[in-house]
This record gives structure tokens, sequence and C-alpha cells, in this order.
């Protein structure tokens, strides 16, 4: 003889299983590690932006590369590089990815005291890139605060975001 549980019939039981949009949900509603298996390998770009804003004076040293640490954005510019690589080892059940290309630029903008970082991150493969650019933003302008923060601890790191994608399933997508 088996004894069964009766089903919950209290108002905070948890309700049944609601499909979600969100692919990193099973039909149990455990997270999991997306299958990709079945996907054809396609050409996969995406592109994201962030910007840390500064004191003027931490801009102007950044700029004259005048700081004690050395040239900030070439150490952030590797730094960011590093973090594609090094992505999936970061957000759980993101996929592992074979780069082919990852590009970084920082853009000064002395008007608003702020530096911003874009990344672009390309593979061919069964998955989007847009968490490799995103990391590598964010760890490109972590690095800057990192090599200036003797000088300015009120640095912001701010409008992480990705702009565009291209490839996939899914297809073309652009912020607006």
């Amino acid at each position: 003889m088996t004894n069964k549980i009766p089903p919950a019939t209290s108002p905070h039981a948890p309700s049944p299983p609601v499909a979600s949009p969100l692919t990193h949900f099973d039909q149990s509603g455990q997270a999991h590690m997306v299958d990709v298996g079945a996907k054809q390998d396609t050409h996969r770009i995406a592109i994201a932006v962030g910007t840390i804003r500064m004191q003027a004076a931490t801009l102007a040293l950044i700029s004259a590369g005048n700081t004690k640490k050395g040239d900030v954005l070439g150490i952030a510019r590797i730094a960011a590089i590093m973090a594609t690589k090094r992505t999936s080892d970061l957000i759980p059940l993101c996929h592992p990815l074979a780069l082919t290309r990852v590009k970084v630029d920082f853009s000064i903008d002395t008007s608003q005291s702020s530096i911003s970082c874009t990344v672009q991150a390309e593979t061919v493969g069964k998955t989007g890139v847009e968490m490799e650019a995103l990391t590598a933003v964010q760890v490109g302008l972590l690095t800057i605060y990192d090599m200036c923060k003797a000088a300015d601890r009120g640095m912001v790191m701010t409008d992480v975001r990705v702009l565009e994608k291209h490839g996939g399933k899914s297809g073309d997508w652009s912020a607006a």
C-alpha cells in the first residue's frame, strides 16, 4: 500500500507550472541551460554600450594619460575583451561560446564628464552574444572605476544596455 499525499488546498500552495516566455525554465519551473543543439550555426553580432560618469578632474587625468596606474583605457579594453571570453563562467546558465571577434571602443564626453564603452561581440554559433557584449561593457567600466577610485570614489556606471543584435532565429533587433 502506498500513501499518497493529497494535493494542497491551501491558498499558499504552489500553483501548477505556467508556460513562460523566459527560456531558462523548464516545464516544471526549474532553472536549466537551454538546449541549443538543434539550432543552426549562424553569424551572430551583439552591440552593447554603457557609461561611467566622473569628476571633470578625473576625466582630465584619464584623457591626458596621467594616472598613477597607467593607460586606463588600454587596460580597460583588455579587461573587457577578457570578460567576453569568461562570460559563461560568470553568468549562470550562459553557454560558452567561441568568439570570432570582439571590438571595444571608448568615447570621452567632456561636456558630460563621462566615458562610454561600446562593445561589439561576434560568433558563428547556435546562440547569441548579447551576454558577452553586456559583460564586457560592465567589466570595462568597472576597470576604469578600479583604476581611478583613489581620485574619485563617486563615479557612477549607468545606462548599460544592448543597442542591437543580428543573426539567429529571432533575426535582427535594434534599440529604438
